[in-house]
């Protein structure tokens, strides 16, 4: 018999906003770092430190927010200012033992609603053209891709995406995620 681990109701997650320095935030570069050093080689564990830190903090327009199931860190994300109405979104992680659980969607999603709430209509975003599961997150999910999706990955370099959002008053519920 296979067991399927049920999705975890939003009761089981704590949603937190944290600046990179917190130390929760440690397993998503860690495990973002070998992710990228794995699939583009060492140079790539660069990406993680290409931005200050402070980019992602609510007084330079972005946010680092992290999905808590039990104290412990399972999935996580970011956002920066790309532009007075852009978003870009960077850092997007799930625990290498907690994917498989809708835990990635409820990520962007958290970040779509907090960047609506600060204004911005639109949201960017990259991946890398060896990343397929990222990929299909982001089309999953509604983004358009800026790209030709028939041509070779390896030929197009990072694969730009788009999503155009509503601006709305926003008051967060603990039912949200």
């Amino acid at each position: 018999m296979t067991s399927v681990a049920s999705p975890p109701s939003s009761a089981d997650l704590t949603v937190i906003h944290v600046p990179v320095s917190d130390p929760r935030v440690r397993p998503l570069l860690r495990e973002l770092g070998h992710e990228y050093s794995t699939r583009y080689g060492k140079e790539a564990h660069a990406e993680i430190s290409r931005y200050p830190d402070e980019e992602f903090t609510e007084p330079y327009g972005g946010l680092l927010l992290l999905l808590l199931e039990g104290g412990e860190p399972v999935a996580g994300g970011a956002f920066r200012r790309y532009d007075a109405n852009t978003a870009e979104l960077k850092r997007i992680w799930t625990h290498s033992t907690h994917r498989r659980r809708g835990l990635a969607r409820r990520v962007i999603a958290g970040l779509e609603r907090e960047a609506m709430a600060r204004g911005y209509r639109r949201i960017y975003l990259t991946t890398g053209p060896r990343q397929p599961e990222a990929r299909g997150l982001y089309l999953a999910t509604g983004y358009t891709p800026l790209f030709d999706t028939e041509a070779d990955p390896e030929t197009i370099g990072p694969l730009p995406f788009e999503k155009h959002i509503a601006v709305t008053t926003y008051t967060r519920k603990a039912t949200d995620l």
